[in-house]
C-alpha cells in the first residue's frame, strides 16, 4: 500500500532532481546574476546618501531612488529565468538523444510522460520559485546595505523600513512569476516539441518557421500580423496581469496594480495553455518513438 501511495510522485521527484543535477546552469545562472546585481548595488551605495538627500523635498522621488534597484533586480532575474528556460527546453530532449543517454533513461521504470512533464516543470515551476527566492534574498541584503549607508539620517531610515511595501512587492513578484509562467507555457512546450523532433539545430527549427512567415507576410502584403503576434505572446502578459498607472508605470502600492481577474479571464491565456498541452502531448509521443541521433 505504501509503495502504491508514493509511486506516482517519486518518479516525478527524482526526474526533476535528475534535471537539476545534469543542468547546473538552471541554478548557477540566476545566482550569478543576483550576485552581480548585489555587487553593483554595493558600489552604488557610495552615492546613495547624496541621491536620497537630493530628493528629500519630494518623498516620491526619495522612495523611487531606493526602490529602483529592487525593481531592476526582480526584472533582470525574471529575464534571466526566461533565457535559461528557453535554452534548457531546446536541449532537454535533444541532448539525451545526442549523447545516447536516452537508452539508459528509457531502461528505467519512468514513463515518457513523466519525463517530459518533469522537464516542462523546470521553466514553469522550478525557475520561478528559484527567482522568487533569489529576489527576496537579494532585496533583503540590499535593504540592510541601504540601512547601514543611511545611518545618521533617521527620517530616511524610518521611511526605508516603514513606507516601502516589501511584503506587497514580494507578493507582486510572485504573482508576476506565475503570470509569466502561464503566459509563456506554450512557448516552452513548443521548444520541448522541437527538441524532441529535430535532429540538429534546434534553435533554428524553433524560430525559423515564424521568422520566415513574418518575412513573407511583410514582403507580400506589407503587414506585420505575425510579428505583432510574436511580440504579444512574449510581452502581452504584462497588460493583462497589471494595470498601468501613469506613463506606463505601476501604482505606488504594488497590490493595487495586479489584475488577476483580467488575466484569468483572458481567452488568449487559456488558448495558449491548450496549445501547450497539445505540444507536450506531441513531445511525449515523439520521445516514445525517437531513437538516438
Amino acid at each position: 500500500m505504501d509503495a502504491q501511495l508514493i509511486a506516482p510522485t517519486r518518479p516525478v521527484y527524482w526526474s526533476i532532481r535528475r534535471e537539476l543535477w545534469e543542468n547546473h546552469s538552471i541554478l548557477v545562472a540566476p545566482v550569478i546574476v543576483a550576485a552581480v546585481m548585489q555587487f553593483g548595488f554595493l558600489i552604488s551605495t557610495m552615492t546613495l546618501r547624496r541621491r536620497v538627500l537630493s530628493a528629500a523635498l519630494d518623498p516620491a522621488k526619495q522612495r523611487a531612488a531606493i526602490e529602483m534597484p529592487l525593481d531592476m533586480t526582480a526584472g533582470l532575474l525574471m529575464l534571466t529565468a526566461f533565457i535559461v528556460g528557453v535554452f534548457y527546453c531546446l536541449d532537454a530532449l535533444h541532448g539525451e538523444r545526442r549523447d545516447r543517454s536516452i537508452l539508459f533513461w528509457k531502461s528505467l521504470p519512468v514513463s515518457d510522460r513523466t519525463t517530459v512533464l518533469s522537464k516542462a516543470s523546470i521553466p514553469l515551476v522550478i525557475l520561478p520559485l528559484l527567482v522568487f527566492a533569489l529576489t527576496v534574498t537579494t532585496q533583503l541584503i540590499m535593504l540592510l546595505s541601504s540601512t547601514v549607508k543611511l545611518l545618521g539620517n533617521e527620517a530616511t531610515v524610518v521611511m526605508l523600513w516603514t513606507r516601502l511595501p516589501f511584503f506587497q512587492l514580494w507578493i507582486a513578484v510572485l504573482y508576476a512569476l506565475v503570470a509569466i509562467a502561464l503566459w509563456h507555457a506554450p512557448i516552452y512546450a513548443w521548444l520541448l516539441l522541437v527538441s524532441a523532433w529535430a535532429r540538429r539545430a534546434t534553435f533554428l527549427w524553433a524560430v525559423f518557421p515564424f521568422l520566415a512567415v513574418a518575412a513573407f507576410e511583410k514582403g507580400a502584403f506589407n503587414t506585420s500580423y505575425v510579428g505583432s503576434f510574436l511580440n504579444y505572446r512574449l510581452l502581452g502578459w504584462f497588460k493583462l496581469a497589471f494595470v498601468p498607472h501613469e506613463h506606463g508605470s505601476v501604482p505606488i502600492e504594488p497590490l493595487a496594480a495586479i489584475t488577476p481577474g483580467k488575466l484569468l479571464s483572458a481567452p488568449d491565456l487559456w488558448i495558449g495553455l491548450v496549445f501547450a498541452a497539445l505540444f507536450l502531448a506531441a513531445a511525449v509521443r515523439l520521445r516514445r518513438n525517437r531513437e538516438p541521433i
